[in-house]
């Protein structure tokens, strides 16, 4: 005959289960903190780059384009230095793909000088608008260079977005001009920039990346320096490079926390918000707004942006770093 349980054991059934449902809810509100404190991490990152992006545009008032280059991965590569180092040792130098490395430094470097020259002749939302359009075209490259499958879904995106760019650019209309293939470029360069990145990503560390894209910057644009170098007329000047330098730096770390605590297809899309951020920026230093058309224009940007470069990272689990200066 079979014996029903006892209330001892129905009671410690009940206490196990209640246990094992508030230790459930437990987990499920650490990790909601942990996506959310991410979510902020990402906002606040990409405020630092439209801020960075916002003192760039404006330094190239009196700052040469090279000097103010050199200036921003200079406080890059000796703020990582003393920050990373001290804590991680050797370590941080170990790499399997030295060449790599500097080749993705090289790249960025490219992309920086091309951000600097863009902004001197562009407004920032359009700016920004524009070279967020990166992450479609790594699809492209990754249909075209690395042969990968591209869904329907995938091209419909890329071409809302390039549409998006058409409507911001207005080939033949007033707006349109030789300054828009510098942020062209930018966005070319940055994509094989990005492809590299998802490459080296899954044997390296990132903290050694951003070691090394600091110093190859810095250290390929002192070639440079002594053909650019020029007396600045005040302080004020050297206090926007030292902003750049340090918005620059902090958005990047602050980036690479976010992706630690949220899964890069649930940040992915928050890095958009540098476009409002952007257009923030151009209102309050340079009273600049974007016209009705180059408004819809980001927004289709933003929306196939985002979407394209969600599934991206939903795919392959590659996190995808905004284009910045």
């Amino acid at each position: 005959m079979s014996q029903s349980p006892g209330p001892g054991n129905g009671s410690a059934a009940a206490a196990a289960l209640a246990s094992a449902r508030a230790a459930a809810r437990q987990t499920r509100d650490l990790e909601s903190e942990r996506i959310l404190a991410g979510i902020g991490m990402v906002l606040v990152a990409v405020a630092c780059f439209a801020t960075l992006d916002t003192a760039t545009k404006t330094s190239t008032a009196a700052v040469p384009i090279l000097m103010g280059v050199w200036f921003r991965y200079a406080f890059q590569a000796v703020a990582t230095t003393a920050v990373l180092l001290p804590r991680h040792g050797t370590a941080l130098l170990r790499t399997r793909h030295p060449r790599y490395q500097l080749l993705r430094g090289a790249l960025l470097l490219v992309s920086s000088t091309l951000a600097f020259l863009s902004l001197r002749y562009m407004p920032l939302a359009e700016f920004t608008s524009i070279v967020l359009i990166a992450p479609l075209v790594i699809t492209l490259l990754a249909a075209t260079t690395l042969k990968e499958q591209v869904s329907a879904l995938r091209w419909v995106l890329v071409a809302g977005g390039f549409a998006g760019t058409l409507v911001i650019l207005r080939p033949g209309g007033d707006a349109f001009s030789w300054a828009v293939l510098l942020p062209i470029g930018l966005v070319l360069t940055n994509a094989w920039f990005q492809v590299l990145t998802s490459k080296l990503a899954q044997t390296e560390n990132p903290l050694t990346m951003h070691f090394y894209t600091g110093w190859v910057g810095a250290l390929i644009a002192s070639l440079a320096l002594p053909f650019a170098w020029t007396a600045l007329p005040s302080w004020h000047w050297w206090a926007l490079l030292c902003l750049m330098g340090f918005m620059g730096t902090v958005g990047h770390f602050i980036l690479i926390l976010a992706y630690q605590r949220a899964p890069a297809s649930t940040l992915t899309p928050y890095l958009y918000a540098q476009i409002a951020f952007a257009m923030l920026g151009g209102w309050l230093v340079f009273s600049h707004m974007p016209d009705r058309f180059s408004l819809i224009g980001m927004a289709m940007i933003a929306v196939c942006g985002a979407a394209g470069a969600w599934l991206t990272v939903r795919e392959r689990r590659v996190p995808i770093e905004p284009a910045e200066s």
